[in-house]
């Protein structure tokens, strides 16, 4: 018989994983080692990180696209003064330290505005071969980093020119919370810029100034540590089979002072964004930075480790006993009925067969000796001529055994470590989500605001008396700005005189009436999210661009960060990070009335809210960020909610719970695979065995029975097929025996 067939591999698997599952038991269901800090606060770091290595780089890109945008569209026109330039420059984008015009030839500025752009770092290298024209970083004597984008003038019959831009590689402007701060960090660990750290005129005490000295070294120390792990190459930081963020990211954790624990998150500036474009800050090798100090996490009870330990007890012992039974109720009357069929098989008919009390064994074993007193064995016994019936047979304990290990597994899973809203959430996560959200209502508006912001400068070249000039300058804009689903330019009645893309959606009011953006299509499957800009010296004419939904869905999509929602000021649904319909309201009433309270003006304005919902025995973190700033998307009443079950959160108490689900379900599929496999190759094998048995026994010689497996129910089978061969044999001679003295008598 093989080593992995039979009754033993089974059983001896299963107390083999009773035993793992024990040890397993007893490490997740205690201390498990038990961080300082929630893992649940460290991820909250990470995703805090990401969301602003994602603002950066987007801030990056825009400013670089729109320059070589501008310069494209200049270049396409008549000539222009360079302080014409920098002039409709500065109005269209309100985003640039500082602009220059130089000309080529001679090196000479002819024209520049803001602060004063140093041209010691421009040298044939910038200017010509591969890497020509790329942004550049450049260090001022005033100690500060600017990063500078280029692109070319070529006006006909004028000397080429180079336009500059300068800006500050500073933190996004979004929202740290109160304790939080934020770097931007080059290559090698130096920091380029920091936010947070401002309020250090304003401490009155030593110990408020020792703790941001605290703060500010362990910024610079993990600062360089971050640096270091983002030179990784991205696939490879990340765990096998993990996705995500593209680019490179993680936790640190520093020192402790007066209870709180430095924690960081950091992330590189990831090449992918919602369009799919190259990205050229993800070039540039930055990484961002987000240290936190957040209270150290008590430690676990001392009757943790007990407790745990009990429970794996509770599971030996009931697994020892399903063992027990399965070994007295299968293998042994199995292993007993294979000794005595390869007994008979041999001729040893002379003791009668051990019969087993019942079952499938029972009904085997009184066959067997049935077939003992066929065969000439001494027919004075009995158990010659019982006939046994079973109805449950191998299966009972089966089912016994099952039973025993479900009065561990049903416990652990539905009813140990058992949550409801009473679990202590940490006010991090909710300041984070708070945060976080207002993170992802500013990056909704500045992308509404390029949207109109690239209308308007592509608004200055149409020629709407040339409709076919019209029509290819808004194709080739909706080639470069997969934002948009239609481009359309509409007169002052409001037809259309030129297209491109799909058909306009809905209408477009006069647009010297506020808001520029704006949205329609009530009623409709999706709502049309519309940017308009006036053209200039024509009139009631403007320019008109439909957002695609699915872009703004894109920039809602974060993890960690569960259900996000962009709503109007009416509370209806206009994009989400899931599935929606259009203009629905809100699920809860609660995520209404969170959003209402936000958009109440305190102060300078609306602001943003998080808040905790306890409903029953689930607990959800919501937070509501409405629109706030500047540009032309930021007074259209629009907020931001987001939404997600706190379960979801990896705080001690939900992880302990979730570790009981996971110990009971393994129970689960303990007692699938091995009495499954117990099934299979035991208990469905003797009832057929059974049946065949009792036929031989009354008589039925002409079935050969075959063996279809190599184990002890197999070694049964060929032992009842050489008890039937015999059977035949011994037939067969005495028809001869009869039929002998029948042929003497006719001889006479």
């Amino acid at each position: 018989m093989p080593l992995l067939g039979g009754v033993r591999p089974p059983i001896a698997l299963l107390c083999v994983l009773v035993l793992a599952l024990a040890g397993l038991t007893a490490q997740v269901l205690g201390p498990a080692g038990e961080q300082a800090v929630p893992q649940a606060v460290l991820s909250s770091q990470r995703h805090f990180a990401e969301d602003g290595a994602i603002a950066l780089r987007a801030s990056i890109d825009e400013r670089v696209t729109d320059l070589n945008r501008t310069a494209a569209a200049l270049n396409a026109g008549p000539p222009v003064k360079p302080e014409r330039v920098l002039s409709d420059l500065g109005k269209t984008y309100q985003k640039w330290t500082g602009t220059t015009v130089l000309d080529l030839e001679s090196g000479k500025v002819l024209a520049a505005r803001g602060e004063t752009i140093p041209l010691g770092w421009l040298d044939k290298d910038v200017l010509t071969g591969d890497t020509a024209l790329k942004p550049r970083m450049v260090r001022l004597e005033t100690g500060d980093v600017r990063l500078m984008t280029m692109a070319v003038l070529d006006f006909e019959d004028r000397p080429q020119q180079l336009l500059v831009a300068s800006n500050s590689l500073s933190v996004p402007a979004i929202n740290l919370g109160q304790f939080r701060s934020m770097a931007v960090v080059a290559t090698g660990g130096e920091i380029l810029a920091t936010a947070g750290f401002e309020q250090s005129e304003a401490l009155n005490s030593d110990q408020e100034r020792k703790e941001l000295g605290f703060l500010q070294k362990q910024m610079s120390g993990l600062s360089a540590k971050a640096a270091r792990e983002t030179e990784q190459d991205p696939v490879s930081a990340r765990e096998p089979g993990s996705r995500g963020y593209p680019g490179v990211s993680g936790t640190l954790v520093g020192g402790s002072y007066n209870g709180r624990v430095a924690t960081a998150g950091y992330a590189s500036l990831s090449s992918a964004d919602p369009e799919e474009k190259k990205s050229v800050g993800a070039g540039l090798g930055l990484t961002v930075v987000a240290l936190l100090p957040v209270v150290q996490q008590e430690g676990a009870a001392a009757d943790r480790e007990l407790y745990g330990l009990l429970a794996a007890g509770a599971l030996v012992v009931l697994g020892l006993l399903a063992a027990a039974v399965l070994w007295v109720t299968v293998q042994r009357p199995l292993l007993r009925l294979f000794l005595e069929s390869r007994r008979l098989a041999r001729g040893d008919l002379t003791r009668p067969v051990d019969v087993p009390r019942w079952g499938e064994a029972a009904r085997i074993g009184s066959a067997l000796e049935r077939l003992r007193a066929q065969l000439g064995g001494p027919a004075d016994d009995p158990g010659g001529r019982q006939r046994v019936k079973g109805r449950f047979g191998v299966r009972g304990p089966l089912a016994l055994t099952a039973v025993l290990l479900l009065l561990w597994c049903v416990p652990v899973g539905l009813l140990l470590n058992r949550t409801d809203d009473s679990v202590s959430i940490p006010a991090s996560m909710v300041a984070d989500q708070r945060d976080r959200t207002d993170l992802v209502a500013d990056r909704v508006r500045r992308a509404l605001n390029e949207a109109q912001a690239d209308l308007v400068s592509t608004s200055r070249l149409i020629a709407p008396d040339d409709a076919d000039a019209a029509r290819a300058l808004l194709e080739e804009t909706l080639r470069e700005h997969t934002r948009y689903e239609a481009l359309y330019l509409l007169d002052e009645d409001g037809e259309v005189v030129a297209r491109a893309g799909e058909e306009p959606r809905a209408g477009f009011a006069d647009a010297d009436e506020l808001p520029l953006v704006r949205v329609a299509g009530k009623g409709e499957k999706k709502p049309v999210v519309q940017a308009g800009a006036p053209l200039p010296d024509h009139k009631g004419m403007t320019l008109v661009g439909e957002v695609r939904v699915e872009f703004l869905n894109s920039l809602l999509k974060r993890p960690g960060l569960g259900e996000v929602r962009v709503v109007d000021s009416k509370t209806q649904t206009i994009a989400a990070s899931d599935g929606f319909l259009a203009f629905e309201d809100l699920p809860r009433d609660a995520l209404t009335d969170l959003v209402q309270a936000g958009s109440v003006h305190v102060g300078a304005g609306p602001v943003e809210n998080g808040l905790l919902i306890r409903e029953g025995r689930g607990t959800t973190v919501a937070a509501a960020a409405p629109f706030s700033g500047g540009g032309v998307a930021a007074d259209i009443g629009w907020t931001v909610v987001s939404w997600q079950n706190a379960k979801d959160f990896q705080i001690t108490p939900y992880e302990r719970e979730d570790r009981s689900v996971l110990a009971g379900l393994l129970g689960l599929a303990l007692i699938v695979v091995c009495l499954g496999w117990l099934y299979l190759v035991v208990a469905r094998p003797m009832r057929a065995l059974a049946a065949g048995a009792e036929k031989l026994a009354d008589g039925d010689l002409k079935s050969v029975l075959y063996p279809r497996y190599q184990d002890e129910v197999g070694a049964v089978v060929r032992s009842l097929e050489l008890l039937r061969q015999q059977l035949q044999a011994r037939k067969q001679t005495q028809a001869r025996r009869l039929a002998e003295p029948e042929a003497g008598v006719r001889g006479r």
